[in-house]
C-alpha cells in the first residue's frame, strides 16, 4: 500500500479555510480589545480631562485639553531622543526651555 506524502488537496484547502478563519478572530478580538483600550486611555492622568493626539515628528503625542499636559507612550520619548539628535532644534529642549 502506497500512502501519499502530502495531503489532498481538499484537506489543504479545508486547513488553509480553517487557519484564515482562526485569523480573523483573532484580529476582530485584537481590534475590540484595543477599541477599549484606547477609549480608557484618553483620559489626561493628572485631571481627566480629554486627551488630544498631535503628531510631532512623527510621533502621537497625547495631550490634555484642560490642563496642557502632554503624555508619551512606552517607547515614544525614545523615538523623540533620536530626532532631537538629528535636527538643529530640540524638541525636549523646547518642552523644558522655551525661550530657546
Amino acid at each position: 500500500m502506497a500512502t501519499e506524502d502530502k495531503p489532498s488537496r481538499n484537506e489543504e484547502e479545508y486547513f488553509a479555510r480553517q487557519n484564515a478563519e482562526l485569523i480573523a478572530k483573532m484580529r476582530e478580538q485584537r481590534d475590540a480589545e484595543r477599541a477599549s483600550a484606547a477609549t480608557a486611555a484618553m483620559t489626561c492622568p493628572r485631571c481627566g480631562g480629554t486627551l488630544v493626539e498631535r503628531v510631532h515628528h512623527s510621533v502621537k503625542i497625547d495631550e490634555c485639553a484642560s490642563c496642557g499636559g502632554t503624555w508619551l507612550d512606552k517607547g515614544e520619548l525614545a523615538i523623540l531622543e533620536r530626532t532631537d539628535e538629528t535636527s538643529r532644534r530640540s524638541f525636549l529642549g523646547g518642552l523644558f526651555n522655551p525661550k530657546d
